[in-house]
């Protein structure tokens, strides 16, 4: 059995977007929620992405320089 229910589905899928990658405010569009729902069900999904965050800032940051 690939799921128990279709709300299975769902939440395996917002669940892997969010750990991907994909920014909550798309998700959350996508899924006919709002951020704040969508985190208070989700947030422990966006866990691990420090070190990405933390490239995106300091590229931001030099090309703010250059």
């Amino acid at each position: 059995m690939v799921a128990q229910t279709t709300y299975s589905l769902r939440h395996a899928c917002l669940s892997g977007w969010l750990a991907a990658g994909v920014p909550p405010t798309r998700v959350a569009q996508w899924a006919g929620h709002t951020v704040q729902m969508l985190l208070t069900i989700y947030a422990q999904c966006i866990d691990g992405d420090e070190e990405i965050c933390r490239a995106r800032i300091a590229a931001a940051l030099s090309a703010d320089s250059a």
